[in-house]
């Protein structure tokens, strides 16, 4: 079956694309868009039942593992090293804008 793109189409196209195709573009790019057509076309033939869609030429698992805090968040070991602490703070100058 052969798929005929008429100028319209490819005006159209060359719209939505924001393209400015000269007159020997447009001939070569209603050539391609038919020739695309009738590769879907063929497509279209083949027997797919029994084919589940995939959107992945391979198979894609998500690999998840148990979010476990095995190190803790160091807070002790960082407040060890401060000159001025209270609690679980640090006590630092206060600062003004001058």
């Amino acid at each position: 079956m052969a798929n005929v793109i008429d100028d319209e189409t490819i005006d159209y196209v060359g719209i939505l694309a924001e393209l400015e195709l000269s007159d020997e573009e447009k001939e070569q790019a209603k050539g391609d868009m038919s020739r695309m057509l009738d590769y879907i076309d063929k497509l279209n033939e083949l027997d797919t039942t029994g084919i589940e869609p995939m959107s992945h030429a391979f198979a894609v698992s998500n690999v998840m593992r148990e979010d476990l805090v095995t190190n803790g968040d160091g807070s002790e070991a960082t407040l060890a090293n401060a000159p001025e602490k209270t609690d679980d703070t640090f006590i630092v100058p206060k600062t003004t804008i001058s």
